[in-house]
């Protein structure tokens, strides 16, 4: 499975990047916002800033919601650099600019996706990535990680070779359970990718060994 971070924060993703783990990174609005770049020229700067510290595919986001504005603006963006995936939300515009961008070889992530039959028409439309929300549906009491199992055994059912995109990954079981269904990609805050590390048996183990270590060699 593949580890994308959820995140517009450079020293997030450097830190990440620096495990040797990292294979992306995914980028909203929000995220941006929260990260206070603004405007439209330091926007696209930031996206090659991120694509400069990472190797892997960088998501990022049109603004528009007409299929003529999401086909402006996608374009746009793929000339960016070679790494960027353009993400589209899923909507019957978001669904046509999907199929456009795919019929022209330029990658696409279909974000905002929340039942198998949103996930079905994306890899119908050639989405490279379709990114199923599980944490926002688990926030509603509904099984987030059912919607992964029903996307993997639709698209096993027909070849579609769409990825499935974990996102709104909240916590380290979220990445585990994801692995054990077969998403192909998590994306989730640092905090979910840290969190693997860490056992509580692992840290007394090491404690006893460099204990012993010291007994034996003062």
């Amino acid at each position: 499975m593949k580890f994308f971070i959820d995140t517009a924060n450079l020293n997030e993703i450097k830190e990440a990047q620096s495990l040797g783990v990292l294979d992306g990174v995914t980028t909203n609005p929000s995220l941006m916002a929260k990260e206070g770049i603004t405007g439209k020229n330091n926007i696209l700067k930031h996206y090659v800033d991120i694509c400069n510290i990472v190797d892997g595919d960088v998501s990022a986001e049109v603004i528009a919601t007409d299929y003529e504005g999401m086909i402006k603006e996608g374009e746009e963006l793929a000339e960016l650099h070679e790494q960027i995936v353009v993400k589209l939300p899923m909507t019957k515009e978001g669904v046509k600019a999907c199929k456009f961008f795919s019929d022209k070889g330029i990658r696409t992530n279909v974000t905002l996706v929340f039942s198998a039959g949103q996930a079905l028409l994306a890899a119908k439309a050639g989405a490279t990535y379709v990114s199923p929300f599980l944490g926002r549906l688990d926030d509603i009491s509904t099984d987030g990680l059912n919607l992964i199992q029903e996307i993997r055994d639709i698209y096993d059912n027909y070849g579609f070779e769409t990825q499935i995109l974990a996102a709104s990954v909240r916590h380290t079981m979220h990445v585990v359970n994801c692995a054990k269904i077969g998403a192909d990609v998590m994306t989730g805050p640092l905090s979910s990718i840290l969190g693997l590390l860490k056992h509580p048996l692992t840290d007394i183990g090491l404690a006893q060994f460099l204990a012993d270590y010291a007994k034996g060699n003062k």
